[in-house]
Order: structure tokens, then C-alpha cells, then sequence
């Protein structure tokens, strides 16, 4: 039943993670609730629907969620989206067929009083860990997250994502559009030619960068302004 177990950072209470099933919808929507009363903002996170939630515990995917004791106090989700004209491939420039091969790393959520823990960052590497085990046909990761949702960009940073794209989702919501290849040639990193970095405000300035091949790697943060960095290799025109 549970697929990993450790300590909180602070109060080193125990907690544990197990995969999530349809029963455990009514709580899952609670921890949101939670999370998005407590955001610094509107449009920062985009929360999922039941319906949503529905059709990832119904098959179309996979979520954990981490307890101590009998509460829940993070989960963190996995999706087989609907091939649609609001795929993400297509905004990050692949082609059909490679469409289905898509997953979206759809949303994480950790409990306001149980922030600080790197439990983002945990449940990243449980779930990446257990979709090895599941017979997904699986190429990519993707996601959006809202410019300046800085714990989030953290997070996906952390995990090796790269900025692919930036651009109006959700009805006219900017974000920037992630993407992790799953079978890129782990050298990559040694045709890096090219560096450059921008302020996080500066949309049109990243969207040009993009457009000619660049891709933002890591956020810094220096005198109260946030700068993303992006890369240019010899791979990408």
C-alpha cells in the first residue's frame, strides 16, 4: 500500500505516500481548497474540477498523496491528457504522432502548514519512480506554470524541466509551458553554446528568445528581481 516513507524536515514527524484512488476524491479536494485560499494571488494556480480529478483516478493517469497519519497533506498528479487543440505538444512544437506519447505533470498541491519540507520535491521523484513501473508509452513530461508562481518554477527547475514555450492558456491565463524529454541524449548539456538571461517580466523579450531556439533552464534572483536563464545549442535553430 505505501510506496515510500520518510521524515518532515521540521518536527520530523513521519509521514508516508500511497497511490490515490477515486475514494480519496472528497480529501484531495480539500487539500486544494486549502492550497488556493492561501495563494498570494489570483491566477497563480489553476485548479483542477471533480470531473478532473475524476478522469485521472478513473485511469487516465496517476496521483499519489502523502499522509501523516490519516491526513493528507500533499498530492501530486500525473495525466494522460485528450489529444485536443489545447495539447500542449503543439505548443511546444511536436508533431502528431508524437502527441500521444505526452504526459502532463498536472498539478501538485502541499497543505499550507506543511510547506518547507520539500515535499514538492519528494512526491516529483516518487511519481517519476512508479510511472517507470506502469506500462506508459511515455516520452515527454509537460506542464504549465504561471510566471512568478516561483515555488512552483523551483520545482520544476529542479527536476531537469526546460521553459519550451510562453504563452496564454486557460482563457487568457500566461504561462509558461515546461517540457522534459524522457530519452534526450544525457550529453546534451556539453553543445550548450549560447547563454543569456532576462527579467521574468520581460514576456516579449522571452517569447522572441524562444522563438529562435532558446530554452530557460534555471530561475535566479537578485535584488528583488527574478531573472530566468535561458540556453542556446548547436541542436536547435
Amino acid at each position: 500500500m505505501w510506496i515510500y516513507e520518510g521524515k518532515l524536515r521540521n518536527g520530523n514527524l513521519p509521514f508516508k505516500v500511497r497511490k490515490l484512488g477515486v475514494e480519496d476524491l472528497e480529501e484531495i479536494l480539500e487539500v486544494q481548497k486549502q492550497v488556493v485560499q492561501a495563494m498570494q494571488g489570483p491566477g497563480i494556480l489553476q485548479p483542477l474540477t471533480n470531473d478532473e480529478y475524476q478522469y485521472i483516478l478513473e485511469g487516465k493517469g496517476l496521483m499519489i498523496g502523502a499522509f501523516t497519519g490519516n491526513e493528507m497533506i500533499a498530492f501530486r498528479a500525473l495525466l494522460i491528457p485528450p489529444i485536443d487543440e489545447g495539447h500542449l505538444g503543439w505548443d511546444i512544437g511536436l508533431q502528431e504522432n508524437e502527441l500521444p506519447k505526452v504526459l502532463y505533470q498536472e498539478i501538485s498541491n502541499v497543505m499550507p502548514a506543511f510547506r518547507g519540507n520539500h515535499l514538492q520535491k519528494i512526491l516529483a521523484g516518487v511519481i517519476m519512480e512508479e510511472l517507470s513501473k506502469e506500462n506508459y508509452r511515455c516520452r515527454y513530461i509537460c506542464c504549465t506554470v504561471a510566471p512568478f508562481n516561483i515555488p512552483s518554477l523551483k520545482d520544476k527547475f529542479s527536476q531537469g524541466m526546460e521553459i519550451a514555450a510562453l504563452k496564454e492558456k486557460y482563457g487568457g491565463s500566461l504561462r509558461y509551458i515546461f517540457v522534459k524529454d524522457l530519452e534526450e541524449n544525457k550529453e546534451k548539456a556539453t553543445l550548450i553554446q549560447e547563454s543569456t538571461r532576462i527579467k521574468m517580466g520581460d514576456t516579449e523579450g522571452q517569447k522572441r528568445l524562444i522563438l529562435h531556439g532558446w530554452r530557460g533552464v534555471r530561475m535566479e534572483e537578485e535584488e528583488g528581481e527574478h531573472w530566468v536563464v535561458y540556453v542556446h545549442d548547436g541542436d536547435r535553430q
